[in-house]
C-alpha cells in the first residue's frame, strides 16, 4: 500500500456511472484513496483537461504515482497492476481477454445511452429533477434550486443531446439490446459471473453501467428516488428481466463500501 500522504486521488462525479464504475473497483480492493468532487457539472470538463494535459474532456480522473489518469479501463487497469488483491482480471488468459471486451462492450454499447436516457426524462420533469439535485448534487449546486435545475437542463442538452426523442428511442434500444447481451452472457456461463467463476471487471461494468435503469440497493441514487414517470414507465417491464434482477444481486453481494478509512471526500 502506498502511504497515506501519497494517496490516490480519485476526481468524480458522484451520480456518474462511469465514476461508479471506479469507485466501486477501489471499494473493492479496500484501495485508501482521496476522493474530490467539483460543485456544478461543467466544471469538470476543464478540471479533467488541465489534470490531464488535454487527454481528457471528463471524470473520473485518477491522480496517482505522478500520473493524471482519464479512462476508467484505464484506472481500474492500473489499480489491478498495483493492488492486485483481491483481483478484477482473471488469471485464464482467454478470460482475461474475454472480460476485457465485454467491459469494452458496455463501456461503449451501454454507458452513453443509460446516462442520455436517464437525463433526458429528468430534462422533462423539472420536479424529479429539483428532487435528484437537491439529494445528490454538491451542496453549493443542491442550494441553487430552480436555478440547478435550469444549469442541468442546459448543460446536458449541450453536452449529451438529451433533448432529442429521437436519440432517447435510440437509447432505449440499445439499453433493451445491453440486456439481451448480458442475459446471453450469464445463459451461457454459470448465472452468475459474466466471466469464468468468480465476480471481475466485467460483472463490475455491466452493473455499474446498468444503475441509471436498476437503481439498486448500494448504488449512488437512492432506491427510494421517485423518477419521472416517463424513466418509471421504461423501467417497469423490466423489473422481472433476468438481468435487471442480476444486477440488484451483484449489487447486494459484491459493492462493499470503502471503511471510514479508505476514502476521503473532499
Amino acid at each position: 500500500m502506498e502511504a497515506t500522504s501519497e494517496r490516490p486521488v480519485l476526481w468524480h462525479i458522484p451520480v456518474s456511472h462511469y465514476s461508479e464504475k471506479v469507485r466501486w473497483a477501489f471499494d473493492y480492493k479496500q484501495v485508501p484513496h482521496r476522493r474530490r468532487a467539483l460543485p456544478a457539472p461543467g466544471a469538470h470538463i476543464l478540471a479533467s483537461m488541465w489534470l490531464t494535459g488535454g487527454k481528457s474532456q471528463t471524470f473520473p480522473v485518477l491522480e496517482i504515482g505522478g500520473r493524471a489518469i482519464g479512462d476508467s479501463t484505464e484506472i481500474i487497469a492500473t489499480l489491478e497492476e498495483r493492488f492486485p488483491d483481491p483481483p478484477l482480471y482473471p488469471a485464464d488468459a482467454e478470460q482475461r481477454r474475454r472480460a476485457l471486451e465485454l467491459e469494452e462492450l458496455f463501456d461503449e454499447g451501454l454507458g452513453p445511452h443509460t446516462r442520455l436516457l436517464a437525463f433526458h426524462e429528468l430534462g422533462n420533469d423539472r420536479e424529479r429533477f429539483s428532487e435528484m439535485i437537491e439529494r445528490t448534487a454538491p451542496p453549493l449546486m443542491a442550494r441553487m434550486g430552480a436555478g440547478a435545475v435550469a444549469y442541468g437542463r442546459t448543460f446536458t442538452g449541450l453536452r449529451f443531446g438529451v433533448r432529442s426523442e429521437q436519440a432517447a428511442e435510440q437509447a432505449r434500444a440499445k439499453i433493451l439490446a445491453a440486456f439481451d447481451s448480458l442475459e446471453a452472457e450469464l445463459a451461457a456461463g454459470d448465472g452468475e459471473h459474466l466471466v469464468g467463476d468468480s465476480f471481475g471487471v466485467a460483472d463490475l461494468t455491466a452493473a455499474a453501467l446498468f444503475y441509471p435503469i436498476v437503481l439498486p440497493v448500494g448504488g449512488p441514487v437512492p432506491g427510494d428516488q421517485q423518477l419521472p414517470e416517463g424513466l418509471e414507465r421504461f423501467r417497469a417491464p423490466l423489473r422481472e428481466r433476468p438481468g435487471y434482477r442480476w444486477v440488484e444481486a451483484t449489487y447486494n453481494k459484491h459493492r462493499r463500501p470503502a471503511p471510514l478509512s479508505a476514502a476521503a471526500s473532499a
